[in-house]
């Protein structure tokens, strides 16, 4: 498998590193880059421009060729390669045949460089966060470090052969303190070969699907094994960010979707992506709306479709016992709690939203005559988590706890339908004054997945808009909003683009509802799409093109699932 640098990053499993090909920035040279995504703050966090040099120490053009396990630079008259590979979590490993490697840092406010030893120079990195040590192992190193009173202005290294081999070799280790010594180095080779062991392992417990989609499996599957960052900072447990492109942290309804890829095969980690934001969870019972190694964000957050994810995984795997259940019974308990204490400004019993970032959908039609919004999808996510937590009660053995929580899912339901449901279809309004929004938002389908919980009228309503091949359904799926909708846009985010959550979403509610073929046909046409564009972000509704981020984990993910579990 070779992938384009300049839509999916070169990186392993459990890093913070990655290389890519970047277009031209303000302050950036087209080019490519060693990059860390610690912090999720910064755009690329390129850290040095890596180039290609000839053997008068010219930088020359270069191919490349990236593998899972290895990246090749090859000088356009074939005479000098170059091979990259990451060793470790925290090391890239360089080897040159027949050219050299420059590697140019551009320093910021008091980032610096300095001699650590006559084969290592430390690049510390106020920018980033972190440090880098570049180490010679073979061939020679020559540096160029100008000082600018705080800062080093310019960081330039080149690594060149050794004229009786014509072969160099060097290391680059990102640390944060202080890097332990190390007594012996591997060969490159053996290297390659551990991380190809690696990821071969990762690909065979990845999750089958059609033979005919078997290279977007593989990319699929590298994907998600190259986006996980270690467990580190605010991050408690290994976390599978969304992208190793600029999407660099983990939110927290995305890590539901990678859960769900994980748990047939893997499923402690999958434990780990769905609990990893009940470990930061506020008193109240909120979660935060993402984290990353250095910060969570708590200005908006996202739906609750945990109690929905936890059944779908408790009926895959074995591995969700008493212990994992009353880990999580009281972290969700109060979660749904939150929704109905600190949501309902109105009083009327239906939670709302406050923003469009807390349903998940943005820019959503739903939103269009302002804020707070009641919306259907809500309460068929709360119903479905209490639903859920009075299954978790039954086995923990709290029939009273139980029996709660399914009156109250049972009242809930009640509610929406009298709420929502108005002229043969679901509405979202206004909280407080009810307003109906404007548009026709997908969104308004969630519910769904209650499936035969629905009243049959209402469950062959949202059938029929389903099908309806004028309004949501493309040759590539469900458009986001309709396409025949004034507020319809190809490139439009939540208004118009399909997206791989509300697809994950829909084909479960629709098979929920008994309407099989449907959902499997939509399974069809969006692992077709995802062959041939690749696991973007989302995708032109009508094209089937790929936008926006073009290496995204919960795209990969819902393509498995969705692979394996309707297209078989």
């Amino acid at each position: 498998m070779n992938f384009d640098l300049n839509l999916v990053p070169f990186s392993r499993r459990e890093s913070f590193l990655a290389i890519s090909l970047l277009p031209a920035g303000k302050e950036r040279r087209q080019g490519l880059y060693l990059r860390t995504v610690r912090g999720g703050d910064d755009k690329f966090g390129e850290a040095f421009l890596i180039e290609l040099l000839d053997r008068h120490g010219k930088p020359v053009l270069y191919t490349t060729a990236a593998s899972p396990d290895k990246l090749r630079l090859t000088s356009p008259d074939e005479d000098g390669h170059a091979d990259i590979c990451l060793s470790d979590s925290r090391t890239i490993r360089f080897r040159t045949e027949g050219c050299g490697i420059r590697l140019t840092f551009f320093p910021a406010a008091y980032d610096y460089a300095y001699e650590s030893n006559p084969d290592s120079w430390e690049v510390n990195s106020f920018t980033h966060g972190c440090r880098f040590m570049l180490t010679r192992l073979a061939g020679h190193m020559s540096m160029e470090v100008e000082w600018n009173e705080i800062k080093s202005s310019r960081v330039t290294a080149d690594f060149y052969p050794d004229a009786a081999t014509d072969t160099a070799e060097f290391a680059v280790e990102e640390f944060i303190t202080v890097l332990k010594p190390r007594d012996i180095w591997e060969s490159f080779d053996e290297a390659v070969e551990s991380l190809r062991k690696d990821y071969a392992a990762w690909l065979n417990n990845t999750l089958t699907v059609s033979n005919r989609w078997q290279e977007a499996r593989e990319l699929a599957a590298y994907i998600t094994w190259s986006c996980l960052v270690p467990a580190e900072g605010c991050l408690t447990r290994p976390a599978m960010y969304m992208s190793k492109n600029w999407m660099t942290n983990i939110w927290s309804w995305d890590n539901c979707f990678n859960a769900m890829a994980l748990v047939r095969h893997n499923p402690k980690l999958a434990w780990d992506q769905f609990m990893i934001f009940f470990d930061r969870q506020d008193e109240s019972g909120l979660i935060p709306d993402f984290v990353n190694d250095k910060y969570e964000l708590w200005n908006c957050n996202k739906p609750p479709i945990h109690g929905w994810t936890l059944a779908w995984m408790m009926r895959r795997t074995d591995f969700i016992q008493e212990a994992q259940l009353r880990e999580v019974y009281e972290p969700l308990s109060k979660w749904t709690q939150w929704w109905f204490t600190h949501r309902d400004h109105d009083g009327d019993g239906i939670p709302q939203y406050n923003h469009g970032n807390d349903s998940g959908w943005d820019n959503s039609t739903a939103f269009n005559n302002g804020i707070p919004v009641e919306s259907p999808d809500l309460a068929a996510y709360l119903i479905i988590q209490m639903e859920t937590l009075a299954e978790v009660a039954d086995l923990l053995g709290l029939s009273e706890e139980s029996a709660e929580w399914r009156r109250r899912a049972d009242d809930t339901l009640e509610r929406m339908v009298q709420h929502f449901w108005k002229g043969g279809r679901f509405t979202a309004c206004r909280s407080g004054t009810h307003e109906v929004s404007e548009g026709d938002s997908l969104l308004l389908f969630v519910p769904i997945l209650l499936g035969k919980r629905l009243p049959e009228h209402i469950r062959t309503a949202l059938l029929e808009g389903l099908r309806d091949e004028g309004r949501f359904l493309t040759n590539n799926g469900w458009a986001t909003e309709s396409v025949s909708s004034r507020y319809y846009k190809p490139d439009g985010y939540w208004r118009g683009p399909i997206w791989a959550p509300s697809t994950m979403l829909l084909v479960e509610g629709v098979a929920a509802a008994g309407d099989m073929e449907l959902a499997m046909e939509i399974a069809e046409r969006f692992c077709r799409m995802v062959s041939v564009s690749g696991m973007a972000e989302n995708f032109d509704a009508l094209t089937g093109a790929g936008l926006r981020d073009r290496a995204f984990t919960w795209t990969s993910s819902v393509f498995l699932v969705l692979g394996h579990e309707y297209t078989l």
